[in-house]
């Protein structure tokens, strides 16, 4: 879930698979934005002796739009190449790696960094290189300092960093594709009236799994447009971000000393904005489809974002729970307030000191206030725990998106568009029973923020005898 194996062709190529995407005012360096894509999902630590990579072949991007037009304004690349040091050995290191040019290690990623702006595009850095994966006690003993020197300032006040993080995705991946599940709803009761029963305690099934990120940190002033610009001065401020892979169109096959060889144009093959967009917003027929397109073709899916499956489905699979939902869903009318969660930014003067709006075009992206600054202390529900600096405001690594998109489907968000909308009480309380608690590996106060990614030797656990 969130875009872990989220359509039927991408699921084939996890090397170009967006898994999840963030985007925040940065906490520790509050001046700017931290914008982190995952790629390479589901990752087994024990990997070897051929570990997870960024593929060669593929482009990465990081796009920006800071005019509401749904395309990029701002665009980072990453491009990867991978060397292998001794074309004898079949192991990735033959001793410990303690910098990142150890001579233990054989097969190392190396990446160039391009910002793309006004149509013109300018190399940030070459051949920056990315930390090894986490092999294990021996081979990476200071794998937290790896990756710190894979962490880069770049002169154009850029920080940037490209390797293996832990999943911090949270989510009871078993039990919602298992009919809706929600395993901890035994315990919920309303009006004293237990609502239903399901057996077990939530699992987080990503965890102890690892990803591969791009992240960048960007300075405010390199994402916003300015005002007289932009035209309305409220939105002067905000931003839409996705992330996309691209594959070159044409893949030639050589023999096995020559390899194959990709040439052509660049085609995208996989896209990610809002979390679980693709995932339970676009119909099966046409997931694939969505992976190919620019969010200004969004328009063409707004009828699945105003009369979403899942909002028919939990008044079907909990029955006499969703009253007021299932006669919202009878009248067939348009659900106004996912719309603007999703494809154009929440107006001004529905929430109280809080837009991010931006404009009429209907495109995913994860929309983000960049005047609203970091909170002191965040509550994993986002704005619809009352801070504005969460989710659907952008998305930080700890928000419980899962929680507030099952709300917002269950019609919590209505009564912004619709004031004589009464939610279910149960509509507040829905929730699969997980939190940034269940991830192992704990989120840093820093960037690139994610976890040190697990290492094969430890994951999975050892029994005890």
């Amino acid at each position: 879930m969130s875009s872990h194996r989220e359509a039927p062709e991408i699921s084939k190529d996890p090397v170009a698979d967006s898994s999840d995407l963030y985007a925040f005012v940065s906490p520790d360096r509050p001046d700017s934005v931290t914008l982190i894509a995952n790629y390479v999902p589901l990752q087994l630590p024990s990997g070897g002796p051929n570990f997870f990579e960024f593929g060669d072949d593929v482009r990465y991007e990081i796009h920006i739009d800071n005019d509401g037009d749904g395309r990029p304004d701002v665009t980072y690349r990453f491009e990867f190449s991978t060397e292998i040091t001794n074309p004898n050995s079949f192991l990735y290191n033959t001793g410990p790696i303690d910098s990142l040019d150890s001579e233990n290690w054989n097969r190392r990623q190396f990446y160039r960094l391009t910002r793309v702006a006004d149509g013109r595009e300018h190399v940030l850095a070459h051949k920056l290189p990315c930390p090894p994966c986490n092999v294990g006690p021996l081979s990476t003993p200071n794998y937290a300092q790896l990756a710190r020197q894979a962490t880069y300032r770049l002169s154009t006040g850029e920080r940037v960093f490209a390797g293996q993080r832990a999943d911090g995705f949270f989510v009871d991946l078993g039990a919602i594709f298992d009919l809706g599940t929600l395993r901890p709803f035994q315990q919920l009761h309303v009006a004293g009236k237990k609502l239903f029963k399901t057996e077990g305690e939530p699992v987080n099934a990503v965890d102890r799994m690892n990803v591969h990120s791009i992240a960048v940190q960007v300075p405010l002033s390199r994402v916003r447009r300015k005002a007289n610009r932009y035209g309305a001065a409220d939105r002067a401020s905000v931003i839409g971000v996705w992330t996309s892979a691209s594959r070159q169109q044409v893949r030639v096959l050589g023999d096995r000393v020559a390899g194959d060889t990709a040439t052509g144009p660049w085609t995208q093959v996989s896209r990610l904005g809002n979390p679980l967009f693709n995932e339970v917003i676009v119909p099966m027929s046409k997931k694939d489809l969505w992976n190919t397109l620019p969010p200004t073709e969004d328009k063409r899916f707004a009828r699945f974002v105003e009369q979403p499956e899942l909002a028919a489905l939990l008044p079907a699979l909990y029955p006499g729970v969703f009253p007021r939902l299932d006669a919202l869903n009878k009248t067939k009318k348009p659900r106004a307030d996912l719309a603007a969660i999703l494809l154009t930014g929440i107006p001004a003067g529905l929430i109280d000191g809080f837009t991010n709006n931006t404009g009429d075009v209907q495109a995913d992206m994860l929309r983000l206030n960049t005047a609203i600054k970091p909170s002191a202390k965040p509550d994993r529900f986002g704005v619809l725990g009352g801070d504005l600096a969460g989710f659907p405001n952008g998305r930080r690594v700890g928000d419980d998106v899962v929680s507030i998109a099952l709300r917002a489907i269950a019609g919590v968000t209505v009564p912004l568009v619709d004031k004589a909308f009464t939610p279910d009480a149960a509509a507040g309380a829905v929730t699969p029973g997980l939190s940034a608690a269940d991830v192992t590996a704990p989120f840093l106060g820093n960037f690139p923020f994610l976890g040190t990614p697990y290492d094969g030797f430890n994951n999975p656990p050892v029994a005890k005898s």
